[in-house]
């Protein structure tokens, strides 16, 4: 074990807020990374107009996100740049090695240490107390150490996020075959086809047949009865599918839906404009999570944030699930509505159109689907467990090297693959 010597942080970082750099690049805070230039990653945050309230930070600072800090929303920069004035930023007043306590300091034993001292009234909503930040113990070793323990981190996480990254491409090219594979087997793209006038696509199979889906199935929505009225939200035992939901079938990974975040009682549904729905009724979320279908597998109210079609005898629910997430796309690009917040309107939903063959050739179009959804996932069980290791992995690695367990001058790579 190195000899170490503790320094709490707040000898090591003063709290700085400099604003009216409006010209730099714009950072942020990832989880897996720490500071980052955001135009690098995908982030889903918008940037204001006035980049004056924007702060700024130089390399070698520490941002942390009060709210996330325990989940590991901190670094230390390598950047210079601008960020959100919802973080609280640091300047250094040092002689440590930068990258060495990036790492320490993201590590999952300080990272528990700052779930210790946040506050808060639920675990999604908890804040780092200033106080206890500034008074947190560092254990340091010599800045000599410190470079070599960096060194030796930088060249093991950067091997361990290659794989990492390269198992992300492979789930996605994996997303990618079984797209193009669902598309063509619901439009009936794999035998002779004839030019249609759909548009998202130029042709389908000769004995598809295109109509509106109003034709073919009831169309509905939902409600959501006053929470002004305490009565409506008692012994609540109705699914109600809302928008907290979309995350369960967000990927395509399930097909049906038996139970729901939320429920509504038989009072609530009586005194709305809510419906219950039957079983096999098929759901498209329409607003905010814009997009997303899935089928009802047992009676189920829903939210005004759905759209519902019941379907009569020539369509099959799971046949138009497969064609509504083919066409996902089209209902996205030029549907939807709003620059933030998509929402997806009635009177276009009314107008849709979809293609669609005999009830046998529906089953034959569902069945393969089926099986190329099911090699889609097993792959994807496969790559998602690797990468789960992977990181455990990576976690585990700097934890040993930053608090002396592993000896780096000595230590062979062990990566798993």
């Amino acid at each position: 074990m190195t000899e170490t010597r503790q320094i709490r942080l707040g000898r090591l970082f003063e709290r700085r807020k400099i604003l009216g750099f409006v010209d730099e690049p714009m950072l942020s805070v990832f989880r897996e990374h720490g500071v980052v230039l955001k135009e690098k990653m995908v982030n889903h945050n918008q940037t204001a107009e006035d980049r004056s309230i924007y702060q700024l930070v130089e390399p070698g600072w520490l941002a942390v996100n009060r709210m996330k800090a325990w989940q590991g929303s901190l670094g230390v920069s390598a950047h210079r740049g601008i960020m959100s004035g919802h973080y609280i930023c640091f300047a250094p007043r040092h002689s440590e090695h930068d990258r060495y306590l990036h790492y320490l300091l993201r590590s999952p034993r300080m990272t528990a240490h700052f779930a210790a001292i946040s506050r808060g009234v639920r675990p999604g909503q908890i804040e780092i107390d200033n106080d206890q930040l500034a008074a947190t113990p560092l254990d340091l070793p010599s800045t000599d150490e410190q470079r070599r323990i960096a060194d030796f981190l930088d060249d093991r996480v950067a091997r361990i996020d290659q794989i990492i990254t390269a198992r992300d491409r492979q789930t996605a090219h994996a997303d990618e075959r079984f797209t193009a594979a669902r598309r063509n087997l619901v439009l009936g793209l794999g035998g002779p086809t004839r030019r249609v006038s759909l548009p998202w696509a130029e042709s389908v199979g000769v004995d598809w047949e295109v109509r509106r889906l109003s034709q073919l199935a009831r169309i509905g929505t939902g409600h959501t009865p006053s929470r002004s009225e305490p009565d409506y939200w008692v012994e609540c035992r109705i699914p109600w599918l809302t928008t907290s939901d979309v995350h369960k079938f967000r990927r395509d990974e399930i097909d049906r839906l038996d139970g729901t975040e939320a429920n509504i009682s038989e009072l609530g549904l009586a005194n709305s404009a809510a419906v219950l729905h039957p079983a096999q009724t098929v759901a498209l979320s329409r607003t905010a999570s814009a997009g997303f279908s899935i089928i009802m597998d047992r009676d189920m109210a829903t939210s005004q944030d759905f759209v519902t079609w019941t379907c009569g005898d020539g369509l099959n629910p799971e046949f138009l699930l497969h064609f509504l997430r083919a066409m996902r796309h089209y209902l996205l690009g030029y549907l939807s509505m709003g620059s933030t917040h998509k929402t997806i309107y009635f009177p276009d939903l009314m107008d849709l159109r979809v293609a669609a063959p005999s009830a046998a050739r529906q089953r034959t179009a569902v069945e393969a689907v089926h099986a190329t959804a099911a090699e889609r996932n097993r792959l994807i069980r496969t790559l998602t467990r690797q990468v789960d290791l992977l990181g455990e992995f990576k976690q585990s690695l700097i934890t040993a090297a930053v608090t002396g367990e592993l000896d780096v001058t000595t230590a062979g790579s062990g990566i798993p693959g």
